[in-house]
């Protein structure tokens, strides 16, 4: 571990340096989530951090960094989201100009909360590598001080601080999952974790469409083409750091894999049971324990919700996709007479079974039916997949039968 490129006493002079201006994120155990995965949870809510995020952290400890020339010149970034706005609000609270450059698929939200901190906002680039193209240039035109948003050894040094705060409120851990775009925060925690505790197993979790830390780890090339677009643009890196790799590849025990819907249903799953929203990066620890029942039984793991910064049309398209897998959200079509009152007896055979009519429409139009029918399409809520069989046989039974 003396061989790597930060150590902790570094992260112990990065929690001091931001003692204060950062948030002390609470570290809690779920009684709830614990019960459904098998293993003891302790979440760690980094979502709540004034901007949203753990990026925060690395970011202020690099401000601090700069020595007065430094910052009289200013910063450039790039980033998805959250390390501009860590940047960002830092920056303008320091006085120090700041220009970050974002990828245009960056959400609105995190666009506006970045030029609300008072940066100057530059949208270009199709992915977080075209985007750093960018800022780097423009930092070296305009003589500003470039902050990677992991491969920096400040800027890891800052993240490693969550373990110390994680390990001093639940010292019982023997297990971190850690969300992992770049790399930085699973390469700070993972330094600081081992170092205090040595016997901790550290595991990393990406998204299967952005696998580049378990490629490199596994020796897979990284692919040439642009991946699908994910929930968890938090951790869409296609590179990993250089620093970031070395760090993991020494200290990680592996690097797990999730899929979408997986990111989704724990995300659904946090905000309805601990009331708290989270950002598709943060909810992929989560779901990297579900989806590894064997892996995680019995274990006392913490998992770094990262953050919070979803967009609330994601957030809404998410809750209803999760409501629809549960059957709890479910789209019938149901054929009748076109004649008055077949709508109501519908409808009351819908009631009488406890569902919730949400949407209706008919259709007269379809060409296989006689012209005395319809098709009436509905939207029913209900309390789960079983209710909804129910629903579903109350209408067959009372004749109306599903198209």
């Amino acid at each position: 571990m003396s061989t790597l490129p930060v150590t902790l006493a570094d992260i112990r002079a990065a929690a001091a340096a931001i003692d204060g201006a950062v948030v002390r994120t609470p570290t809690r155990h779920s009684r709830t989530l614990s019960g459904i995965a098998g293993c003891e949870i302790w979440l760690k809510f980094e979502n709540r951090q004034f901007t949203a995020s753990f990026k925060e952290r690395g970011a202020l400890n690099f401000l601090l960094s700069l020595d007065d020339a430094a910052r009289a010149r200013g910063v450039a970034a790039m980033s998805a989201g959250n390390h501009a706005q860590g940047v960002a609000y830092h920056a303008g609270r320091l006085g120090i100009p700041a220009v970050i450059v974002m990828p245009l698929s960056t959400p609105f939200n995190k666009v506006k909360h970045t030029r609300d901190f008072g940066a100057e906002v530059i949208l270009e680039g199709q992915d977080l590598a075209a985007a750093n193209a960018v800022a780097r240039a423009i930092a070296a035109q305009r003589n500003l001080t470039f902050i990677h948003p992991y491969d920096d050894t400040k800027v890891i040094a800052g993240q490693g601080t969550i373990a110390l705060e994680m390990l001093a409120d639940a010292p019982q851990l023997d297990t971190l999952v850690v969300p992992v775009g770049g790399g930085g925060l699973i390469s700070g925690v993972a330094i600081a974790a081992r170092a205090l505790k040595p016997a901790i197993e550290i595991f990393g979790v990406q998204t299967d469409l952005y696998p580049a830390m378990a490629d490199a780890l596994h020796g897979v090339p990284l692919p040439a083409t642009p991946p699908a677009q994910t929930i968890a643009e938090g951790i869409a890196v296609k590179q990993p750091g250089i620093l970031t790799t070395a760090i993991a590849r020494a200290l990680v025990k592996d690097i797990l894999l999730v899929s979408e819907p997986a990111i989704e249903h724990a995300l659904a799953m946090i905000l309805e049971i601990e009331k708290t929203v989270i950002e598709g990066a943060a909810a992929a620890g989560f779901a990297a324990v579900l989806a590894n029942p064997g892996l995680f039984k019995g274990r006392k793991a913490g998992i770094i919700m990262s953050g919070g910064n979803i967009d609330m049309r994601l957030l809404s398209n998410v809750i209803l996709r999760e409501l629809t897998r549960e059957g709890r959200i479910m789209t019938l079509e149901v054929a009748i007479a076109d004649r008055p009152g077949a709508l109501a007896q519908v409808a009351a055979l819908v009631g009488e079974a406890g569902g919730n009519i949400l949407e209706v429409s008919h259709n007269r139009m379809m060409m296989g039916i006689s012209a005395k029918s319809a098709t009436l399409a509905l939207v029913i809520e209900a309390r789960d997949a079983e209710h909804g069989a129910e629903i579903r046989a109350r209408l067959i039974e009372g004749g109306f039968p599903l198209v």
